[in-house]
């Protein structure tokens, strides 16, 4: 598997390996979404990676859509964040700090005001948010107007300075999964019938203004784009994929951006779409069908000798094999991954996997 370990250059990046730590939300952040020494030595174990794309991690209050998830939009937030990127440098990794602006995907217990999230459209994802009290309805968010909108880009922009504040290499903007950015790309969760809304253009607007200020904010070589092409997660439906996705990445292209990573969903053609379409780097968390769920370091050399993919970034191998290069080089063992702890809860099954002797 020597592709997986040549090097790679990703905007101003050279990264040690084409090995990517996917962001996985793992809820141990405190009340108020600030990290700890336990987030310092999880991802200084995994520096191994030759980049570490982190958590979702929210840009501003209202950002936030699931408790114990960390934040960057205080200064106590990028101090203890400071402590991570220390140990991660420290052990020669690299590091980028996924923004997640959640939406409509949260709740009023959330945020010290009680208010009701936000999202494009007065539209409830039909889904709930686990709490300590039990399971919690989505509620119908507020829709958003164009003041709210406007402070959420500049949302973005200040989380992507204080991430480099907080020293991180970089961010990924997160525009997959069914939170904010693609409950605007999405005709299912958008019915505006301004600006932001109706046809593709108007619809991929948001995300297209949220990089431009977060690339004019920290330097588009430092700033990633993660997408997730027809994906229905948190209640999302998108009636034109392949054309929406067109014009996304016709606009961002001109950019310079660092990286556009894809969660691909079994639909391979499409990721050969968007490669043909994507001038600079691309990294791929691949499933080429179905039924390749979780991926396969194979699924990762697969991607990058079809020429899919640039770099590949694998989530619940990275969670449950800190020590994942060398598992790789050796053929395996791999550890399997602690289902039960993979949201909350203290080290185990998020520090304690054991590394090959």
């Amino acid at each position: 598997m020597d592709e997986l370990f040549e090097e790679l250059s990703a905007g101003k990046l050279e990264l040690s390996n084409r090995l990517v730590m996917a962001p996985m939300t793992r809820s141990r952040a405190v009340h108020d979404g600030k990290v700890t020494a336990l987030q310092a030595e999880y991802y200084a174990q995994r520096a191994g990676a030759g980049l570490i794309i982190t958590e979702g991690t929210q840009p501003s209050v209202r950002g936030q859509g699931y408790v114990w998830t960390p934040g960057l939009h205080s200064d106590e937030q990028v101090e203890a964040w400071r402590t991570v990127t220390d140990a991660v440098h420290a052990e020669g990794g690299v590091i980028f700090a996924q923004l997640m602006h959640t939406g409509r995907v949260g709740h009023p217990s959330l945020y010290p005001d009680g208010g009701l999230p936000v999202g494009p459209s007065p539209i409830a994802t039909g889904e709930q948010m686990w709490s300590p009290e039990g399971m919690l309805e989505h509620p119908e968010p507020r829709e958003m107007t164009l003041e709210d909108i406007a402070e959420a880009v500049a949302d973005f922009a200040a989380a992507a300075r204080n991430a480099i504040a907080a020293g991180f290499d970089g961010v990924e903007l997160h525009g997959a999964n069914g939170y904010l950015i693609q409950q605007f790309l999405a005709d299912g969760s958008n019915k505006r019938t301004d600006a932001y809304g109706g046809t593709i253009e108007n619809r991929i607007r948001f995300a297209v203004e949220v990089a431009k200020a977060t690339a004019d904010a920290i330097g588009p070589e430092r700033v990633g784009f993660r997408v997730s092409p027809g994906s229905p997660a948190n209640g999302i439906s998108e009636s034109d994929t392949g054309e929406l996705y067109d014009a996304l990445v016709a606009a961002l292209a001109p950019m310079g951006l660092a990286y556009l990573h894809i969660m691909e969903l079994g639909d391979r053609e499409q990721t050969r779409r968007i490669r043909a379409a994507w001038p600079g780097t691309l990294i791929l968390n691949p499933h080429p069908t179905p039924a390749s769920f979780p991926s396969k370091p194979e699924d990762g050399v697969e991607a990058l000798r079809e020429g899919v993919a640039d770099a590949v970034a694998f989530a619940e191998l990275w969670l449950a094999n800190p020590d994942l290069p060398a598992r790789i080089k050796a053929g395996g063992p791999y550890n399997e991954a602690d289902r039960a702890a993979f949201y909350g809860g203290d080290h185990r099954g998020y520090t304690d996997y054991p590394v090959l002797s």
